[in-house]
């Protein structure tokens, strides 16, 4: 029987609207549930294009067992990052807080019912591999933390709250538009880019388009620049 997902428009939440996974969409009656029954949340971000959200859909949401762990333990909301760009962003950016890592798709992440993240990742084995735990083995270690750690969480998604309140923009009013942003993702991307393998240094390395894109519209814009030159040398390299 179809879950939620099959009623709505993104293709990709229909491509799990078979899964044995009860998936919500992210929205009100998600919201509603997880503060209603006080399960945690398990958020997937993900997208058609996505290989490894495609073999995490395969692996785990398709495997009715990790299903009726994931059903028992969580409010489960599936999201396409393509749809709601702006709830992917915020993740992403709470997963690089508390992981210190380089994110990416699938984002797993698991948040409070106030929709506060306490844990994430990216993709999850369904069984332990890759130098990561077994996903069932996973979800069942955090709901355990959730459950028995409230004073940590609740101290931990005060300084994640602060945190993440800072990173968002602030009107300071009328104020002249300048370059300055862009130069600084610039340099931020060149000191941390893997000129050896391509793409950002470390593991995993998913393919982020609107970097390159960025990287590509530089060098169209000052092609003839030293930092016109080294931003499609490192756009060429990462494709």
């Amino acid at each position: 029987m179809p879950n939620r997902l099959a009623k709505e428009t993104s293709p990709y939440l229909r491509q799990h609207a078979e899964n044995p996974v009860d998936w919500y969409p992210w929205g009100e009656e998600a919201l509603a549930e997880a503060k209603r029954t006080g399960k945690p949340i398990l958020l997937s971000v993900g997208y058609s294009a996505c290989h490894w959200c495609h073999v995490m859909a395969h692996e785990s949401f398709a495997d009715a067992s990790i299903a009726s762990l994931m059903n028992e333990l969580f409010v489960n909301v599936k999201v396409d990052r393509e749809e709601r760009p702006d709830i992917d962003q915020i993740y992403q950016t709470a997963q690089a807080m508390l992981t210190q890592r380089t994110g990416g798709w699938p984002l797993t992440m698991f948040l409070t019912p106030e929709q506060v993240p306490f844990f994430g990742g990216t993709y999850f084995p369904s069984t332990s591999r890759y130098g990561m735990p077994a996903f069932p083995d996973l979800i069942q270690r955090v709901r355990e933390f959730y459950d028995t750690h409230p004073d940590e969480i609740r101290e931990q998604n005060e300084r994640v709250a602060a945190a993440l309140a800072r990173t968002q923009p602030r009107s300071h009013g009328e104020s002249e538009l300048t370059g300055a942003p862009l130069d600084l993702a610039f340099e931020q991307l060149a000191d941390s880019w893997d000129m050896e393998n391509g793409g950002m240094q470390g593991a995993p390395k998913f393919p982020h388009a609107e970097t390159i894109e960025f990287l590509l519209r530089l060098h169209a814009r000052e092609p003839r620049s030293d930092r016109g030159k080294r931003a499609l040398e490192m756009a060429t390299l990462a494709l």
